[in-house]
């Protein structure tokens, strides 16, 4: 059986779900809205974690009414924290960029699959110091009107936004 890290938010509350739903072997980390900072404090841990229970795959996890999520999409209520500031204006500055090019009940997903993406190249780019491509990384959205785990979107489909000279 195959050891599975799940990276999520813990206002999801998905861990029961993803129990049930995955029948790998199953770790979790939380932190609001996968926005960890990677130090090395961190890292060393999560390495840690990967070493010992020799997990072969990391998964990002947000759901699609994530709260957080949908703050920095909506009143920005929680951006006076420091630790979610950097998040909000990332989400926030995506937004109008995705609003453009998707359809209204698709956008969320495109933001939360921007951002995944983003947080998926930052922990492969500093678990290569440790790791040798051993762990897949990934990331899914979780559909609670559905019950279902989807995969994001590929990144070339995640528009960031270009000037042109």
């Amino acid at each position: 059986m195959h050891k599975t890290l799940f990276l999520l938010c813990p206002t999801d509350c998905l861990e029961t779900v993803i129990n049930t739903k995955f029948t790998s072997e199953n770790y979790f980390y939380t932190s609001l809205a996968n926005s960890f900072v990677s130090n090395t404090k961190t890292l060393d841990q999560l390495n840690a974690l990967i070493v010992k229970h020799n997990i072969t795959k990391i998964y990002f996890v947000l759901s699609r009414n994530n709260q957080i999520i949908l703050d920095a999409i909506g009143k920005q209520t929680y951006s006076r924290f420091s630790r979610l500031k950097p998040l909000y204006e990332s989400i926030y500055k995506y937004k109008g960029n995705s609003q453009t090019m998707w359809l209204a009940e698709k956008y969320q997903d495109s933001i939360i699959s921007y951002f995944l993406n983003h947080k998926i190249k930052e922990l492969e780019q500093k678990l290569s110091y440790f790791q040798s491509g051993t762990v897949k990384i990934d990331g899914k959205i979780y559909n609670k009107r559905e019950n279902v785990f989807n995969n994001i979107y590929s990144d070339f489909i995640c528009l960031k936004k270009h000037h042109l000279n």
